[in-house]
C-alpha cells in the first residue's frame, strides 16, 4: 500500500484542526480513493508549542484515526519552518505534501496535484495564489517587493506569490532533508534543489477561522532570512556603499579646504565637519549591522543545536 503523508504545522489553531482533517477526508473519500486506490494518507500533525486547547484536539483526532494520523508536539513554539522540517523528517509516504491548517490552502486542489506527479511525471507540483484579495495593501505590497528584489539579488529564483503549500516525490523529499541548515527558508529550499516542476494557481481564501499569528513585522524578519540565507548580495552593497561615500567626502573635504582657502571659513569648520562624521558613522553602522546579520547566522549554525525539540510523538 502506497501513501501520500500530508504535513501540517499547527499553532494555536483550535479553532481549525477539526475543521482541516474533515475537509481533507472528504477530498480524499470523494476524489482521491477512487481514482488512486492504491495510496492512503498518513497525516503528520505538529504541533508547535500551542498554548490553547490544540494539542487536546489533535489528540481526539489521532485517537479516533490512529492508522493514518500522527501527531508530534514540540517542547515550545520553534517556528513554522522548524515544523516543516520535523514533518518533512518523520513523513514516510510516497508523495508527501505541505499544507496549511487554516484551509487557505485548498484541499480541492490534491487530486490535481496527485494528477501532475503519477499521470504528467511532475517532481513537484506547488501552488501560488493569482491575488491578494483580503490582504492589508501595506502586506501585499510588501510582498512583492520582496520576490522582485529576492529574485533580482539571488541566483535561486522563488516564483512570486508561491505557497509552501506543494506535493512532492520522495527524491525531492529527501533532497531537501539532506540540506542541514540550521536557519532554513523552506520557499528558497524548495526552489534550490530544482527538479521538474508545476504550479497550480488559485484565488486567495481567508482563513476558515481565527486569526493568523503572523504580523507584519514577522514577515520582514522572515523575508530578511530569506535575502540572507540565499543571496551574498548585501555585504558587496555595502562595501559599494563604504566606497562611494568615501569618494564623496573626499570631494567634500577638498571642496571645504579650497573654499576656505579662497573665501575664508568664519564658522571654524564645525558644520563640514560634524555632517560628515555623521555620514561616515551612519554609514559604517549600517554595512556593520548587514555584516552582523550575517556573521549572526555563522554563529547559529556553528553552535550545531536542534532545529526543534520534541515532547511527544506517536
Amino acid at each position: 500500500m502506497k501513501k501520500i503523508s500530508i504535513i501540517v504545522p499547527c499553532y494555536n489553531e483550535e479553532a481549525t484542526v477539526q475543521r482541516f482533517y474533515d475537509a481533507v477526508q472528504t477530498v480524499y473519500r470523494e476524489k482521491i480513493a477512487p481514482i488512486w486506490p492504491p495510496y492512503q494518507l498518513e497525516y503528520w500533525f505538529i504541533d508547535d508549542g500551542s498554548t490553547d486547547r490544540t494539542l487536546v484536539l489533535l489528540d481526539l483526532i489521532q485517537q479516533l484515526d490512529a492508522d493514518h494520523v500522527h501527531l508530534l508536539s514540540f517542547s515550545r513554539n520553534f517556528g513554522k519552518e522548524a515544523a516543516l522540517y520535523a514533518g518533512l523528517q518523520h513523513a514516510t509516504g510516497d508523495l508527501v505534501v505541505v499544507m496549511d491548517v487554516d484551509l487557505q490552502d485548498p484541499p480541492t486542489l490534491l487530486p490535481r496535484m496527485i494528477s501532475g506527479i503519477l499521470e504528467e511525471r511532475y517532481d513537484v507540483v506547488g501552488t501560488k495564489r493569482v491575488d491578494r484579495k483580503g490582504e492589508p495593501v501595506i502586506r501585499s505590497v510588501a510582498a512583492n517587493a520582496f520576490y522582485k528584489l529576492i529574485n533580482h539579488i539571488s541566483k535561486t529564483k522563488i516564483e512570486p506569490s508561491a505557497r509552501d503549500y506543494r506535493m512532492m516525490t520522495r527524491q525531492v523529499t529527501d533532497a531537501i532533508l539532506a540540506l542541514p541548515e540550521y536557519n532554513r527558508f523552506s520557499k528558497g529550499m524548495f526552489a534550490w534543489v530544482g527538479f521538474k516542476t508545476k504550479s497550480i494557481s488559485f484565488y486567495n481564501r481567508n482563513r476558515v477561522a481565527g486569526n493568523t499569528h503572523w504580523s507584519f513585522w514577522d514577515l520582514v524578519n522572515y523575508s530578511l532570512d530569506g535575502i540572507i540565507n540565499f543571496s551574498d548580495k548585501p555585504l558587496a552593497v555595502a562595501s559599494f556603499l563604504g566606497l562611494v561615500t568615501f569618494v564623496l567626502a573626499l570631494i567634500a573635504a577638498i571642496f571645504i579646504v579650497v573654499r576656505a582657502l579662497i573665501f575664508g571659513d568664519p564658522t571654524g569648520g564645525w558644520p563640514s565637519m560634524v555632517t560628515i562624521i555623521l555620514m561616515l558613522g551612519g554609514l559604517q553602522l549600517f554595512c556593520l549591522g548587514i555584516v552582523g546579520k550575517y556573521i549572526g547566522k555563522i554563529y547559529l549554525e556553528t553552535k550545531h543545536r536542534p532545529v526543534y525539540v520534541s515532547k511527544l510523538e506517536r
